[in-house]
């Protein structure tokens, strides 16, 4: 299998308190700059687990890249695309 392009991403995480936010930034290769955020809280009776909450708020970032990625790949194609069925997953 041959790649034909190559996507850059970035994360970045912040700690306050009981909270983590992620930034996320996703380079495409027409030039396209894609920036997701996301966040998670842990319960006050949990330990403090800093991987586990950037692994939340991170997925959480991506997922909004994710479905910003598909509002502009449905944009590209038009009306009537068939890649609507992606909203579904």
């Amino acid at each position: 299998m041959q790649t034909l392009v190559g996507w850059h991403v970035e994360m970045e995480f912040r700690e306050d308190g009981d909270r983590t936010m992620a930034a996320a930034l996703v380079r495409l290769p027409d030039g396209t700059e894609v920036r997701g955020h996301g966040q998670c809280r842990r319960h006050h009776s949990d330990e403090p687990q800093l991987r586990v909450g950037e692994e939340v708020a991170g997925a959480r970032a991506l997922n909004d890249i994710a479905m910003q990625l598909v509002t502009k790949a449905e944009a590209e194609l038009g009306p009537g695309s068939s890649i609507r069925w992606l909203r579904s997953v």
